[in-house]
């Protein structure tokens, strides 16, 4: 079995999508944006599994890129409150012994990685914190999953918080792009959720399988955009919003 490259390539991963993922979309529905009209109101940015278990050096699942992407989310969250955008941390945490998620703990990973990474993300360690250096500000919401997508069934409360505040636009940014983030991207638009996919927020453990996600996203579950693009969309008056986006 040939060698997977496990460490990231500096600087940084590919914000666009690969050519032949924008061929496809344009042939399909001829333009590469899938929404004409988005509303910063309507909006809310998830910022998915960015906690000590995945950034901390030396961690079980250290994500080295997700680290660099941190200044990103904290420009980006705090464009989102000045926008009245609300800013929603999710982070995963399971129930002492992994009791609830067994099929992966017990399936999915070497016995002392299985260990290691249970004790890391039971729920109140260190390992669910948010990672040190990000910016949370009051007034942010926090969520628990225990699942890779935070729609599966049962697995959070976040589909009941966004019909709450009354958004059907859902930001996604975090880690790992091809895991956590894609899967809750793939369910958001399951569930009629409009999905922006921040190509340069959000990171995971090599450029493949982050550019692999963008080709997904693009082509079948929402946009990719790269955070200067959104937040200056915030700034930009609705009618100007929707003739860019076609």
């Amino acid at each position: 079995m040939p060698k997977i490259e496990a460490e990231p390539r500096a600087p940084g991963q590919p914000r666009t999508p690969p050519q032949f993922a924008i061929d496809a979309v344009m042939r399909r529905r001829g333009r590469v944006r899938v929404f004409e009209h988005l509303d910063p109101d309507a909006m809310a940015l998830l910022v998915i599994d960015m906690q000590e278990f995945a950034l901390a050096p030396g961690s079980p699942v250290e994500v080295p890129a997700a680290r660099a992407i941190v200044p990103t989310l904290n420009r980006l969250a705090g464009a989102c409150r000045r926008r009245g955008v609300p800013v929603i941390w999710v982070t995963h945490a399971t129930l002492p012994g992994g009791v609830d998620w067994l099929l992966f703990f017990d399936n999915f990973m070497l016995p002392d990685v299985r260990q290691g990474s249970i004790r890391a993300l039971e729920q109140g360690s260190e390992g669910t914190r948010i990672y040190r250096e990000l910016e949370v500000a009051p007034g942010d919401v926090r969520v628990e999953k225990c699942r890779f997508s935070a729609f599966s069934p049962g697995a959070s409360r976040l589909d009941l918080v966004l019909r709450s505040l009354h958004r059907d636009t859902v930001i996604v940014t975090g880690t790992k792009t091809n895991i956590c983030c894609e899967s809750t991207a793939r369910d958001a638009m399951m569930l009629d959720y409009k999905v922006i996919f921040v190509s340069d927020g959000t990171a995971a453990s090599t450029d493949w399988e982050h550019e692999a996600t963008l080709a997904n996203i693009c082509q079948n579950f929402g946009d990719v955009m790269e955070a200067d693009e959104l937040i200056a969309l915030f700034h930009t008056p609705a009618h100007a919003r929707e003739g860019a986006a076609r």
